[in-house]
């Protein structure tokens, strides 16, 4: 694949179905956020005492979830790995120039 159509089909992907289907980023990763700290805090009772419930922000779930693709791509790349991975970068630049601009 080109460039330009991996930055095209990152942008049908997070400007089209997938907000129809899961609603906003901010919200689907503020969800995902809430339920990984949650889980972490059960998995690992000391993180409890340093971390709160609602500690993993959406920007960084967006970060979080590039990683993962970053680590399939290490192992065995596919066109979907860097199409998503382009679109969660999309996202987590989207929430954080949001954040940076309700300061």
């Amino acid at each position: 694949m080109k460039r330009a159509e991996i930055l095209e089909a990152a942008r049908v992907c997070v400007c089209g179905e997938r907000e129809r289907d899961y609603g906003t980023p901010e919200n689907n990763f503020e969800t995902i956020g809430l339920l990984w700290g949650v889980y972490l805090r059960a998995a690992h009772p000391e993180l409890a005492k340093v971390m709160a419930v609602n500690h993993i922000a959406a920007k960084d779930v967006a970060a979080m979830m590039g990683l993962l693709k970053v680590a399939r791509i290490a192992t065995g790349s596919s066109p979907d790995s860097f199409v998503d991975l382009a679109g969660y970068a999309a996202c987590a630049g989207e929430i954080a120039t949001k954040e940076d601009s309700n300061v």
